[in-house]
């Protein structure tokens, strides 16, 4: 690993298997649940696995603006 590097962990204690089902879930909605086998993701494309952290990182974001807009102006600090 290149110096510098973080490791591919959560920041949460405890949010690993969340994560975990959250992956599957986003690949059961991509319709490529069928080609893991066993939790195994190594017969996937670059491209599959990439579809899957980006559908991830997309509904994580659709959660924090909906979290965003439930707070109002109230209680928002600016750095």
């Amino acid at each position: 690993m290149a110096q510098g590097q973080q490791s591919n962990r959560a920041l949460v204690r405890g949010a690993e298997q969340a994560l975990d089902s959250f992956k599957y879930e986003a690949a059961r909605e991509l319709g490529i649940e069928n080609q893991i086998q066993g939790g195994y993701w190594g017969d996937l494309p670059a491209r599959q696995c990439g579809a899957v952290g980006g559908h991830m990182v997309k509904r994580m974001i659709e959660l924090a603006e909906k979290q965003l807009a439930g707070r109002g102006t109230t209680g928002t600090t600016t750095r």
